[in-house]
């Protein structure tokens, strides 16, 4: 009786007969990389490919992360991870509460008082030549101990308190914000639609008047507008800038409702009969919320700037009411004697401006699925050990 002639494997040996020279070696199709969880991934062809077997060993991680979640809780996963994102949020929250609750409300002929002893109008004697009585330095080390004072942002001349002015002007610079993110993209988002839905001769109309907006200078027109209205208040003015603003995320959400309109789940929609205002503002918008969050935020940043400008041109909001914008064009002048009374002002304008900016960045690495995802703790330590398998092979 004839001998069975094993089959050829790698070292001449069968692979039953010997399971550990059977591996495949490192850069086979058949090699594999396992992670901390157990999942196994195979090596890529080539020999020299570690880089790139880690990187699909993280895109994997990544994918189990996600796994059997939904579009928005996946977006607000990756956006409470984003921890620029997270600090400046938390930034501007604290900024917005310290505003409103210091020196309260005044609305619609409503005045609630906050727990700040000073209003923005209230005439105080001069203390302390009017230098901050904020104090950050211990005395131990050379300062005047952490303390707080009667005026920590200092005076003016006719002894108004800074901090109360400050903190009235933050209010209706972040209301201008507010109001402008709203409008402006209530109307860029609806021209936007419809151009890019309808096509023909309504897009061109309405491409043509965001033209004519586009090219008249936004300082130039919000100032002249804002000089002959802004007698009714800062909510003009806000309004007045919301109506200059919209033009950039008209052609945004235009140029993504082109795509959108083209595919199947538009056409599905029209095959049963829904409406072209419902296949608008139900089926596709919710697709292009991306585009509008991030660029809605962009804008916001944008308008703080532009309301400051305003302000320090005189353009802005006008007595007996301030913003951050009218508060340094009414200091500029003691900018070298007293400079306390231009820093407070300018230092919020660019702390708001800068957390806008970081939320509306963190929004866009949520909805970019193209971004690269940073893995949390326990997707980190798969990651290594997946890094180290691949080093020690």
């Amino acid at each position: 009786m004839s001998s069975q002639i094993p089959p050829p494997g790698r070292g001449g040996s069968s692979i039953d007969d010997n399971p550990s020279e059977s591996e495949p070696p490192l850069g086979s199709g058949d090699a594999e990389i396992s992670l901390a969880d157990g999942t196994e991934l195979p090596e890529e062809q080539d020999g020299n490919d570690s880089a790139v077997r880690v990187d699909r060993a993280e895109n994997a991680i990544e994918l189990k992360e996600v796994e059997g979640r939904s579009q928005g809780a996946i977006v607000m996963r990756r956006f409470l991870r984003h921890r620029g994102a997270m600090i400046s949020l938390a930034i501007l929250v604290f900024i917005i509460l310290i505003s409103l609750s210091s020196e309260g409300l005044d609305l619609l002929g409503i005045r609630v008082h906050g727990w700040w002893k000073w209003t923005w109008t209230d005439l105080a004697s001069i203390q302390n030549a009017g230098r901050p009585t904020l104090s950050l330095i211990p005395e131990w080390l050379g300062g005047a101990g952490i303390r707080w004072g009667d005026h920590p942002f200092g005076q003016d001349s006719l002894g108004r308190d800074v901090f109360a002015e400050v903190m009235r002007g933050t209010q209706q610079s972040l209301m201008i914000v507010f109001v402008v993110g709203i409008v402006s993209t209530f109307v860029g988002v609806v021209i936007g639609a419809i151009a890019g839905y309808f096509r023909g001769w309504v897009d061109s109309v309405l491409m043509r008047l965001t033209d004519v907006v586009l090219i008249i200078p936004l300082i130039v027109l919000t100032a002249t507008l804002a000089h002959k209205y802004n007698s009714n208040g800062s909510f003009v003015l806000a309004i007045v800038l919301a109506l200059a603003s919209w033009p950039q995320l008209a052609r945004l959400v235009r140029a993504d409702v082109l795509g959108l309109r083209e595919r199947e789940f538009v056409d599905a929609a029209r095959v049963a009969g829904a409406s072209s205002g419902r296949i608008m503002f139900v089926h596709i918008l919710p697709n292009a919320i991306g585009v509008i969050l991030v660029n809605t935020t962009l804008l916001m940043a944008a308008t703080i700037l532009t309301e400051a400008a305003l302000g320090f041109l005189g353009f802005g909001v006008q007595p007996p009411d301030v913003s951050l914008g009218s508060i340094v064009f009414q200091y500029e002048n003691a900018f070298a004697t007293r400079p306390w009374l231009f820093f407070s002002p300018t230092i919020f304008v660019v702390i708001i401006a800068l957390t806008v900016n970081f939320i509306g960045d963190g929004l866009r690495d949520a909805f970019d699925p193209r971004q690269k995802r940073a893995l949390n703790k326990a997707a980190r330590k798969s990651a290594s050990a997946a890094r180290a398998k691949v080093a020690g092979r």
